[in-house]
């Protein structure tokens, strides 16, 4: 099996589209795929997907769509003859509110909605994909190799310290739980800021602005994360903003966030000073509630 992520008795002789935003995630996830010698065709979303990916597909084997164009990006994947589909990159977050090209059917969807988020919209996406018989895969699927490993992942030998990484990854469990955001940053037992909508780096660039030192970012995943849309992802341009900000410490929770180019983002990370651990649960006995454990 090319992945551990995949589903039971998947088969390998299907098709998979990818529904791709925006940064490095969908061209790692589609030469992962490739490699294993599935076949792949691209959903590609207007103003996200990056041209030169864009290109890298047959014609044939390409669709664009505007972000809120369900109804044709389902008739897509029909057309394509998908049985799977596998959605990698980001989308702007502020095209929620300004950008979106709503149409018939997502205006439907969107009027059965009472809380309108990332969780509940994309949700309601995939049980509209899956509906049309194509498996909607977990986003980790394929890339294995750039998962969060347990332990030190650069070369420090300096360890991050455990009082304040205990303190960060609570604070951390608690927003995601809540639905706030998956990162915070903390210094010493003090909460200086949490990820909101705006995003991790724009945290991490507002943390800047405290001046301060021993900083720890910790990024987490909700208490029941839908692999299926939300990674929680770590890459080369959160690294540069955390070199900007200043902020030499950063835990990752280890099998559940992605580290983008992560060969490259650890090797980048030494060069810069950069600390990365990856932290589990069970590195903090009695911490978590029973709701935290999968």
């Amino acid at each position: 099996m090319p992945s551990r992520f995949l589903p039971p008795r998947f088969d390998t002789g299907g098709k998979i589209a990818l529904l791709a935003g925006h940064g490095i995630y969908p061209e790692l996830a589609a030469r992962a795929i490739r490699e294993a010698g599935i076949r792949l065709c691209l959903i590609g979303f207007e103003g996200e997907t990056e041209d030169a990916f864009q290109g890298s597909f047959p014609e044939s084997e390409t669709r664009m769509v505007k972000v809120g164009q369900l109804g044709k990006m389902l008739k897509s994947l029909q057309q394509l003859g998908a049985t799977h589909a596998m959605m990698a990159g980001r989308i702007t977050p502020r095209r929620l509110f300004r950008g979106l090209h709503p149409d018939l059917r997502a205006l439907a969807i969107l009027a059965t909605l009472k809380e309108k988020n990332a969780e509940t919209i994309f949700g309601a996406i995939a049980r509209e994909i899956e509906a049309r018989g194509v498996t909607l895969l977990d986003a980790r699927c394929f890339m294995d190799d750039h998962m969060a490993l347990p332990g030190m992942m650069t070369q420090s030998r300096n360890p991050i310290d455990h009082d304040a990484l205990t303190h960060g990854v609570r604070i951390a469990k608690e927003i995601a739980r809540l639905d706030i955001g998956q990162g915070v940053v903390v210094r010493k037992g003090t909460t200086l800021v949490v990820e909101g909508f705006d995003g991790t780096d724009a945290m991490l660039r507002r943390a800047a602005s405290f001046e301060a030192d021993d900083l720890l970012f910790v990024k987490t995943v909700k208490p029941e994360q839908d692999y299926r849309f939300d990674v929680p992802a770590f890459g080369p341009v959160t690294l540069d903003v955390l070199e900007e900000a200043g902020i030499t410490s950063v835990a990752l929770e280890a099998g559940r966030t992605l580290i983008l180019d992560r060969a490259n983002v650890l090797e980048s990370a030494n060069r810069k000073g950069i600390r990365i651990h990856g932290y589990r649960e069970e590195d903090f006995p009695g911490l978590f509630p029973r709701r935290f454990v999968p």
